[in-house]
């Protein structure tokens, strides 16, 4: 039993945690520039105070439902709050490259459980009727985090230090560890053995994927030889896990998750909304301060609407859940929100008004909070109690996986594009028109103009941002058929 039986505490408790771990995924992306001068890092070398982050969570992440059955989910939450947040002074303590990626690997580990463990621990505080509700406060946390931690981090840098960007997460983690301690009840233990093989060949497989997809776009991909081999590792540690897992007694992963019609329609799912989530995110900051010339504080001000449409969109589904009103309405008007919003982004020009981006960021916002708390709900609707901390984790790998997958995909679509649209609109510069209208001919860069080439520049940026948008709206409206495959029915009980 909890040492205080207040589920308020519960909640506030575990969100802390839970924010402050998805903060750290793009709180520090603001902050890169000002590490790699206090780090005397090289452009290439800093990019690992991020990648030694990610890759680490990722790995550990499988390993969060072993874990909690072995040590007791309370224990688990505790340590790794600690873990966490210690690993934070450190990194905001380092004094040179080495030490921050050490003390980033050590976070990426620590944290890793504690979204997977909100969760679980969500769903058991709260009654099944009110799923809905407990999805809601987790989404909220999960997603706004990542839309807030930019401007956060960019305000922290600007009139603090960097290192403020990982010093903030210790007043919180203390908090979090305090409240944890006294309200969240323990869980049973098991004994149960370690599938150290299952572990190295999935860990395996997913580190060398998610290097692979981190590394791409700055090693050219294919065409650089590390990429080639981390492909071939990701591969082969896959196909030796799934042979491991089906003839061993007793696999890393509990196949019994995958009988779970929801379950599995649910994890697919979440993959694809991961691309929606964080691609949007990661192509809009720099359209809005390379092309728009929007200083950081503005660009964060101009996203920051579509975390409180987010926000409200979670609060009000949170309440239609307790209705009869089948979820996966919510979820299909949801896709189609987001679907509107993307089909205006693919229509976004240099000249797009800041009302414009506002209105679309907070349509996108509505979608997404209707899509993401139905969506969490209906795939643990039919899942057996015992195995929902397990199932948190390989839902919450899922949702990250897809998340770099979609940066990945879209950031390499964006560079390819701008450089075949700045070859076709080239083709067709005409200096005779430039000259003969008097615009200036100084400082040629190409053999055009300077002005010149920076209009076919933002010509180029305009087109291949509109192509990406439109990619990942046919992305968003594939999701569509998966909802029909999820079951309406209420969650499973003891």
């Amino acid at each position: 039993m909890p040492r205080i039986n207040d589920q308020r505490l519960v909640t506030a408790s575990i969100m802390l945690a839970t924010i402050m771990q998805v903060l750290d995924t793009t709180i520090a992306n603001v902050a890169l520039p000002h590490m790699q001068g206090s780090l005397s890092a090289s452009t290439d070398q800093i990019t690992w105070v991020l990648t030694s982050y990610i890759v680490s969570a990722a790995i550990m992440t499988p390993a969060v439902g072993f874990f909690a059955g072995r040590m007791g989910r309370r224990r688990l939450f505790l340590w790794s709050v600690a873990g966490f947040t210690v690993a934070s002074g450190l990194c905001g303590l380092s004094a040179n490259l080495d030490q921050m990626v050490m003390f980033r690997i050590l976070q990426g580990v620590f944290g890793a459980a504690l979204v997977p463990l909100s969760q679980s621990v969500l769903l058991d505080a709260y009654p099944v009727e009110k799923h809905g509700q407990a999805m809601a406060i987790w989404g909220m946390g999960v997603m706004v985090g990542p839309i807030l931690g930019p401007t956060l981090g960019g305000w922290l840098t600007e009139w603090y230090s960097w290192r403020w960007v990982f010093y903030i997460n210790l007043p919180f983690g203390l908090l979090a560890f305090a409240g944890i301690w006294l309200s969240v009840a323990e869980t049973e233990t098991r004994k149960i053995r370690f599938d150290l093989m299952g572990f190295a060949y999935l860990g395996l497989a997913i580190g060398a994927f998610q290097l692979m997809l981190d590394r791409g776009e700055q090693e050219k991909w294919f065409e650089s030889f590390e990429i080639q081999i981390e492909a071939l590792l990701a591969a082969l540690g896959f196909y030796l896990f799934l042979v491991h897992s089906l003839t061993k007694k007793d696999p890393f992963i509990n196949l019994s998750l995958f009988k779970d019609r929801n379950f599995v329609t649910g994890v697919v799912f979440i993959f694809v909304v991961g691309i929606i989530l964080l691609a949007t995110m990661a192509l809009l900051p720099p359209f809005l301060q390379q092309w728009k010339d929007y200083p950081a504080v503005t660009t964060g001000l101009v996203l920051a609407p579509r975390g409180l449409g987010s926000m409200f969109s979670m609060m009000l589904v949170g309440r239609l859940m307790r209705t009869r009103l089948d979820p996966r309405v919510l979820v299909v008007a949801g896709l189609m929100l987001i679907t509107l919003s993307l089909h205006e982004m693919a229509g976004f020009t240099l000249e797009v008004s800041r009302d414009t981006l506002i209105w679309t960021g907070v349509l996108q916002g509505l979608g997404l909070g209707l899509v993401f708390v139905p969506a969490s709900a209906l795939t643990y609707a039919t899942l057996k109690p015992e195995l929902r901390t397990e199932g948190a984790s390989l839902f919450s790998l899922s949702r990250n996986l897809g998340s770099s997958v979609g940066i990945s995909i879209m950031t390499a679509m964006l560079s390819r594009n701008m450089w075949i649209n700045q070859q076709q609109l080239g083709e067709h510069v005409q200096l005779g028109a430039w000259i003969s209208q008097g615009l200036p001919m100084k400082d040629m860069v190409g053999g055009v103009p300077a002005a010149l080439y920076q209009t076919l520049m933002g010509q180029a940026a305009e087109i291949s941002y509109m192509n990406d948008f439109r990619l990942l709206m046919w992305i968003n409206m594939a999701a569509i058929p998966l909802v029909f495959l999820l079951k309406h029915s209420r969650p499973a009980t003891p």
